[in-house]
């Protein structure tokens, strides 16, 4: 359920925030695929926790450039 919502968010509420205000992400990749990723390779509990800390490093102190799962 949780990842059909992810999928959903990416698919359809991800494209119309970035139409609307240009994309902004500092990592690559973006911080929603770097989720999409995380959960499908180690599951809800390891990537949620891991989208977590990536969501929390996305801040105008936090870091940017090349961040692999």
């Amino acid at each position: 359920m949780k990842t059909k919502m992810f999928i959903f968010y990416k698919k359809y509420l991800s494209r119309f925030l970035k139409a609307s205000f240009g994309s902004g992400c500092r990592f690559e990749p973006s911080c929603s695929e770097y989720c999409h990723q995380a959960l499908r390779k180690y599951g809800v509990f390891r990537g949620g926790f891991m989208s977590l800390g990536r969501l929390i490093k996305c801040n105008p102190f936090g870091g940017f450039g090349w961040d692999p799962v």
